[in-house]
């Protein structure tokens, strides 16, 4: 390969990184990901599975990934106020969940700070609108990235991994609520 050939290849090896990283620069900032699902069961049969982050073990698709995680609980014992801190293998990380705000029967929302695999800062939203005898469980994950983050989307569909772990969650919080044990 001649040194032209060379001088060429670089340049345009140059071109390409900087038209990736105007690419990424223009991706919007903020996101949002959000599955639903009905669960066989009323809001105050659904709610006090989201409120209460001890229970979440029953039902949360990141428990099941690590059942060996270290798991402690503070604050309130369940709402606003409640603090879930885990630390795990490479799938779950380690981070912290607490309840910012909690309407009974309607809504909680959690602030998620995880602390690996990299440092982020989420807000998680639930709502449940009764349906019937039954109801339709929202969950939404939102927050700002940064350009490095940007660029991982670029390459990993965020949207269908964490979307596909809340799909899971919503049928496995359905198969708890709605057991007949009632658990």
């Amino acid at each position: 390969m001649g040194v032209g050939m060379l001088k060429t290849f670089f340049l345009g090896l140059i071109a390409a990184v900087l038209v990736f990283c105007a690419y990424v620069a223009m991706l919007p900032a903020e996101f949002r990901i959000e599955r639903s699902a009905t669960v066989a069961a009323s809001p105050e049969q659904v709610f006090p599975h989201i409120n209460d982050l001890r229970k979440w073990q029953g039902w949360s698709p990141w428990a099941k990934m690590d059942p060996n995680a270290k798991a402690t609980f503070e604050g309130a014992e369940a709402g606003k106020g409640a603090i879930f801190n885990w630390a795990g293998n490479n799938q779950i990380g380690e981070g912290r969940m607490t309840i910012i705000d909690s309407r009974p029967n309607e809504a909680v929302q959690i602030k998620l700070d995880f602390l690996k695999p990299w440092p982020a800062s989420n807000i998680a939203d639930f709502t449940l609108v009764p349906d019937g005898q039954q109801t339709k469980v929202t969950w939404a994950m939102s927050g700002q990235q940064g350009f490095i983050e940007k660029a991982v989307c670029v390459f990993m569909n965020m949207d269908r991994m964490v979307g596909g772990e809340f799909e899971k969650g919503l049928a496995n919080l359905n198969a708890v609520v709605a057991a007949p044990s009632g658990s």
